[in-house]
Parts: C-alpha cells; sequence; structure tokens
C-alpha cells in the first residue's frame, strides 16, 4: 500500500451480524459475537495498512428499539470486549468513545471512562467507538453548547463558523473523515457522521460484517486511492 493514497481516518459501519447468524441457524447474538472478533483483527488491519484513525459504528441511538433480550446481550459482550480495548490502549492505542455514554451501566461507563483517561496521550493509532450514538443527535448536542454560549452573552450568531461546530463535536481531536465502509449490501449512511462524512468517499460492499477480511479492508482502501477527490473544484 505504500504507493498509494492513504485514508487517515476511516469510518466503518459494522452491519450484517444478525443476518449473518440467522444464515446459519444461529442466535443474532451469536453474530453480534462474531462481529466483535472481527472488529478486533480489523484495528491492526487498519495499522498494518497505514490508516491513522478508525471509526467503528457499535451501537447507534436507534438500537435501543431492538428486543431487550438481543439488547441485554450486546451489553453483556460489551463488557466482555472492553478487556480487548484495554488491550489495544496498551499498545499507544488512544480510545475515545463517541456518543452518549450515559444510558449504559454504570460499570460500563466507568471502564469506558477509564480507557479513554488512561489512553488518552497514546499517539500511536486512534481507534473511535460509536456507541449510544447518531449523527443527528450529536449535532443536536453541537448547537445547544452553542445556544448556551449565545444565551450567555458569550457568542452572537453571525460568529457561528464550520469550524466552531466542528469544536463540539466527538470527532474534534480526530483526523477529518476519509472514507466511509459498509458491509452487508445496504447503502446508506444509517445516521453514521453525517456531518463529517461531508466530503468522504464511501464504499459499499456485499459481505455481511462477521466475514469482513483484511483483503475486504484493502479493496476498500484501493478503492479510496483510485477516487478523484475535487472538494467541489476541477
Amino acid at each position: 500500500m505504500e504507493d498509494k493514497i492513504i485514508p487517515q481516518h476511516v469510518g466503518i459501519i459494522m452491519d450484517g451480524n444478525g443476518r449473518w447468524a440467522k444464515k446459519r441457524g444461529l442466535p443474532r447474538n451469536m453474530g453480534h459475537k462474531q462481529g466483535a472478533a472481527v472488529f478486533k483483527k480489523t484495528i491492526s488491519w487498519c495499522r498494518e495498512l497505514g490508516v491513522k484513525c478508525a471509526t467503528f459504528y457499535a451501537f447507534s441511538t436507534e438500537n435501543w428499539k431492538r428486543p431487550a433480550e438481543e439488547v441485554e446481550g450486546i451489553m453483556n459482550l460489551l463488557r466482555q470486549y472492553i478487556k480487548d480495548i484495554r488491550e489495544a490502549a496498551r499498545e499507544n492505542v488512544r480510545i475515545i468513545i463517541i456518543g452518549d455514554i450515559s444510558r449504559f451501566a454504570e460499570d460500563i461507563q466507568a471502564d469506558l471512562e477509564e480507557i479513554q483517561n488512561d489512553s488518552c496521550a497514546n499517539d500511536g493509532f486512534i481507534v473511535s467507538i460509536a456507541l449510544n450514538y447518531g449523527g443527528r443527535a450529536e449535532l443536536v448536542k453541537a448547537m445547544r453548547e452553542l445556544g448556551e454560549l449565545i444565551a450567555a452573552g458569550a457568542l452572537v450568531p453571525d460568529d457561528i463558523t464550520e469550524e466552531l461546530i466542528d469544536k463540539r463535536l466527538y470527532t474534534s481531536e480526530m483526523p477529518p473523515l476519509d472514507l466511509v465502509i459498509r458491509p452487508s449490501g445496504e447503502q446508506r449512511l444509517s445516521n453514521f457522521l453525517i456531518w463529517q462524512a461531508a466530503y468522504a468517499e464511501f464504499v459499499f460492499m456485499d459481505v455481511l460484517w462477521p466475514d469482513f477480511t483484511k483483503k475486504d479492508l484493502e479493496y476498500a482502501l484501493e478503492q479510496f486511492a483510485s477516487r478523484n477527490r475535487r472538494y467541489g473544484g476541477i
């Protein structure tokens, strides 16, 4: 990959766990378990291929609508894989959680906050995990913060710029989003990084997330390298 343009920041929508399990006659949570294992491998693949930051869409604000048993299984799985996240942090990886984690159980919140704090000085790679995340909710949060400044007299509406909004997003300390990868055959963002994706490239793939491989990631990076990114210019 040395001769190719490598995206600094890749966003990955981890989709297809339930369908993967259904195809095999397994409970949906088995698909989530296999998907979590692929998540762990993908961190290593991204680092090997020269990516600097990867954001993984793990649990959206809409996922609470799923059956309670499935949500509970995902939460228990998250507890198990917090150990893997902590292990990654020990390898000079910075962990950033994006989304409102206040709805999670207190033990999960405490562990995630501890991992973020302990890894904040790591500069080898950034792993961003979207948990209880929604792009619209993120923008509402930013607008409310700016509204509070206006109400306090510390800001006037004419002072609001794209840069000012950027600083109030969860991704403010990450490189700009270059590429969004969505396995599973779906071709939509599903409320993922909708502000950040304004000029990102998209690669949609038919493979289900639990079957995602390093070759699939390499293919997506090759697609990115072949694109002519003009940002509205010529």
